[in-house]
């Protein structure tokens, strides 16, 4: 349905806008007019006028029967990246991890009750999931959503688990109150997050939280396994002390960026 405003300043053109780019998910590299009309909730007349907007921008091509997006897109998220300052300052420390694991390896931030990847560093793996930058999944079952969960406080834990998932995704694991509050005890007490397969099949990761200078969670760090090929006794014994090391070494490295006084120079 068509998006309606809380308020005098908001800006429903935008936000139609936004809903169209939104309409095109994974797996659906084209859709056409009547496609993009019905998962907006729009009259296939603003629906068409927003693409042709969108095209003229060139965040959208028309293809034969429809439309789809262009790489312009990758825009909008690569600003948000780039300007929070963790892709450029984990990157080395990732491939560093990687290279010693040869596991993939991503960062993740809250985004409701979901996890957003900003950061990714791969190695060529058949894994049950696809996961890219901008990747979204409920946060609840994976290790990198508690780790990031565990550090809000009780109110704002339970109005971000209150808020609808946008993921797509139903994960295996589904607690009560009780189970999940028992979890998300256990990573605040011991810094660290284990996920075995609660997610999906096959899928078995740990995560660590990176902090800014003010000690602030700000996003969280994991190894990615396939279950069948990587023991829980490695990823353990191996894996998470590596991990710990460089979620350490990231958020140092974030809080002396953030410390770095930035000063804008006329020419």
């Amino acid at each position: 349905m068509p998006r309606e405003g809380t308020g005098p300043d908001f800006i429903e053109a935008l936000a139609r806008g936004l809903d169209v780019i939104a309409a095109f998910r994974p797996g659906r590299q084209a859709l056409s007019l009547t496609e993009v009309a019905t998962a907006t909730g729009l009259a296939r007349p603003t629906a068409r006028r927003i693409l042709l907007t969108l095209a003229e921008l060139g965040y959208v091509r028309a293809t034969d029967g429809g439309f789809a997006l262009t790489p312009r897109v990758l825009d909008l998220g690569v600003a948000y990246v780039c300007s929070q300052g963790l892709w450029e300052t984990a990157r080395p420390h990732m491939a560093d991890l990687v290279a010693r694991t040869n596991e993939s390896c991503s960062v993740a931030q809250l985004d409701g009750s979901d996890i957003v990847y900003v950061a990714r560093v791969a190695v060529p793996k058949i894994v049950g999931l696809s996961v890219q930058i901008g990747t979204r999944f409920p946060a609840l079952p994976t290790s990198l959503g508690k780790v990031l969960l565990a550090a809000l406080p009780p109110a704002e834990l339970e109005a971000t688990l209150a808020q609808p998932t946008r993921s797509g995704l139903v994960a295996r694991w589904q607690p009560d109150r009780a189970e999940r509050d028992a979890a998300l005890r256990e990573v605040r007490a011991r810094g660290w997050a284990l996920t075995d397969e609660q997610l999906a099949l096959g899928i078995r990761s740990v995560a660590a939280p990176l902090r800014d200078g003010a000690g602030r969670v700000v996003a969280a760090l994991n190894v990615n396994t396939h279950a069948a090929e990587t023991p829980l006794e490695r990823l353990l014994d191996e894996y998470l002390p590596l991990l710990l090391a460089t979620a350490g070494e990231i958020s140092a490295d974030f809080a002396r960026r953030e410390a770095v006084p930035h000063v804008t120079v006329a020419i």
